[in-house]
């Protein structure tokens, strides 16, 4: 023993320095991956928020079809039957082409009576002629379907418009009127009773004729809710609420459970209520997006649908349950990594991409594929 703390007296004869550049340099280490990490989550934000070159392109060829067609050419068939209570009515708000498609394909793919959907979508004026060409030329076999432009609401104020403008946020999904319409669904859609509204990142899995008879109780709105911080689409009502401020602190109560708004069941005709975003936008109520604001429209509105309608977290967890995803009724991609997108999850990509027609000769011209 004597003789190694010789040796290493000899060969270390300044352990401090030694010490002191190994800290220097492990320090350095950290800073340079913190700065990676936040280099790749600037990254994936903005793969996040860029059209993909095949998509841009599908959505020009489209486009420029569209143009060419006679004002009745561009007619979908069996119009009457968009304000018919007979039918089961769902709706997406979207201007995204092949998220619409897989929407719609999946939902016939896996209904027991296709003949009775009725699909409502809604987009702008910028992608209505592609959307609505893309349905033109792929109908949704025996359901029925109809493609609205947001622009064509005349109902829809200037101070709503503008409202929007003034949240402060740089992102569009945000900021966009179509994320707010399902506060609007009295006035888009008068004559129904019920709708089942789609976020645009969902794949449906099983028939949902089921939903159609969940009892509302009186209330306004059906959905999964989402009470257990292990839970992936978790969200805790106080982080994203201004309980300082009186309207929240004294309607609201912080702990109770939140809802996901990716597939839900709305009462029609009592679900309008534009004054609670208005007061928002008045305030700092809520975090820039429409989720908190939810929270607050159906506020004691909501009934609890079971677990198995609905999974959630395809678009930012890899980690999920693999039997909870076989045995959903609906997958959300909710998170910024979306199935169409190069930085989607490889592993569920596969539930998404059964419903796109790869072959179809506009896909292969943009170079779209699995």
């Amino acid at each position: 023993m004597e003789v190694l703390l010789a040796k290493a007296n000899h060969a270390f004869t300044d352990c401090f320095e030694i010490a002191e550049t190994l800290r220097a340099m492990a320090n350095d280490t950290e800073e340079q991956v913190q700065v990676e990490k936040n280099e790749e989550s600037y990254l994936i934000q903005l793969a996040g928020r860029t059209t993909p070159k095949g998509l841009h392109c599908l959505s020009i060829r489209l486009t420029t079809e569209y143009l060419l067609l006679q004002p009745e050419e561009r007619q979908f068939p069996n119009q009457h039957k968009l304000q018919d209570l007979d039918f089961y009515h769902y709706a997406v708000f979207s201007d995204e082409i092949l998220a619409c498609a897989v929407v719609v394909n999946s939902t016939t793919a896996s209904a027991k009576e296709p003949e009775k959907i009725v699909f409502h979508v809604v987009t702008d004026s910028l992608n209505l002629p592609a959307i609505s060409m893309w349905f033109l030329l792929n109908p949704p076999g025996k359901a029925t379907i109809d493609v609205q432009s947001i622009e064509n609401f005349e109902w829809l104020s200037t101070e709503y418009s503008s409202a929007l403008k003034e949240q402060k946020s740089n992102d569009p999904r945000y900021t966009s009127a179509l994320s707010h319409l399902r506060f609007y669904l009295a006035d888009i859609f008068p004559a129904l009773d019920k709708i089942v509204l789609f976020d645009h990142d969902v794949v449906v899995q099983r028939d949902l004729t089921g939903l159609w008879s969940v009892n509302l109780n009186g209330k306004v709105h059906a959905a999964v809710e989402t009470c257990h911080e292990s839970e992936a689409s978790f969200h805790s009502m106080h982080l994203f609420m201004n309980f300082l401020d009186q309207f929240s602190a004294k309607r609201l109560n912080a702990s109770v459970c939140t809802w996901a708004f990716e597939l839900h069941l709305i009462c029609v005709s009592k679900a309008y209520f534009p004054g609670v975003l208005l007061q928002g936008l008045k305030r700092p109520l809520w975090k820039t997006e429409s989720l908190p604001l939810g929270w607050i429209t159906f506020y004691n509105q909501t009934v609890a649908l079971e677990k198995s309608w609905h999974a959630f977290g395809l678009g930012h967890n890899s980690g999920l349950n693999q039997g909870d995803i076989e045995h959903a009724a609906v997958l959300h991609y909710d998170g910024i990594m979306k199935p169409w997108l190069e930085i989607g999850i490889a592993e569920y990509k596969g539930y998404w991409s059964k419903h796109v027609q790869y072959d179809h000769p506009y896909l292969q011209e943009c170079n779209i594929h699995e």
